[in-house]
């Protein structure tokens, strides 16, 4: 699955430049829903996904996620993007994972890198490690609270599978669960980001609701036929982006009618070619 970091705005921002096709979002209940004393995003709203840069969202968006260094959208539901389990490319934060020896390493002693996104993965391999992460992330996610966004969407839980078999699927939910106490705690609301699969086959499944996740956000399950997945497991409240017209329109002719649908480009260029069905 694709994961992305706002440090792709400086490079791609397109000042002055929209290329946005817009349809209007299928007819339904818009209503956020509660669960677990937070509030969910509206079902099947029509959304944006902005992590790349902030920018005025397109007419007729009511759900935009942005990056927790980023403003949220007066009026609208705010989702706050974090990457908790792989660190982005920016000297501060990666000073701060190496200093505090939280970055995952091999055998030989090597960093362990998404080379992707050239992010290095994050150490959940004990209780200790995962706490100490925990506690840096956890920081964010009460910034995220402060600066008005009404949930969280911590990024890279299937840090496992590019981990060189370091990390497991269970590494990952135990420190999930951390986040998610926290967000709510805080008053959040906390999505599964990616990584529908099977516990039988190595992967989340059904483990990330049980951990306490709200709400799925998911990346181009219309390209790889897993939309019903998310669905099946958090009903209505899923968010889908897609980067390609086929993924798009898949997305759209199989859940389209139910949950929040959108496209946008590879590298979530602020201002960029946007979709909503």
């Amino acid at each position: 699955m694709v994961s992305r970091s706002r440090m792709f705005a400086a490079a791609v921002a397109l000042a002055g430049v929209t290329l946005a096709v817009i349809t209007a979002p299928h007819a339904g209940a818009l209503v956020s829903a509660k669960r677990a004393g937070v509030t969910l995003p509206p079902a099947n709203a029509q959304f944006d996904y902005q992590i790349g840069g902030d920018y005025t969202p397109p007419k007729g968006v009511r759900v935009v996620s942005r990056d927790r260094q980023d403003p949220p959208v007066a009026n609208l539901y705010n989702i706050c993007y974090v990457n908790a389990f792989q660190s982005q490319p920016i000297a501060s934060e990666l000073a701060y994972w190496r200093k505090n020896n939280l970055v995952l390493k091999d055998a030989s002693g090597a960093e362990v890198v998404d080379g992707g996104w050239d992010e290095v993965l994050l150490d959940l391999r004990t209780d200790a490690k995962r706490k100490a992460v925990a506690a840096k992330v956890n920081e964010w996610i009460t910034g995220c609270r402060k600066s008005g966004f009404q949930a969280v969407e911590p990024d890279n839980l299937d840090s496992f599978s590019r981990s060189e078999g370091l990390l497991t699927p269970a590494h990952a939910i135990e420190f999930v669960k951390l986040l998610a106490k926290h967000a709510h705690s805080e008053g959040l609301a906390i999505a599964q980001k990616n990584t529908i699969g099977s516990e039988e086959d190595g992967s989340i499944g059904s483990a990330g609701k049980a951990a306490g996740l709200d709400f799925a956000v998911a990346e181009q399950c219309g390209e790889y036929n897993e939309c019903q997945d998310y669905r099946d497991l958090y009903g209505n409240n899923v968010i889908v982006i897609e980067y390609t017209t086929r993924g798009y329109r898949t997305a759209c002719n199989t859940v389209g009618a139910h949950v929040s649908v959108v496209r946008r480009d590879t590298d979530v260029t602020p201002g960029g070619p946007y979709q909503a069905c």
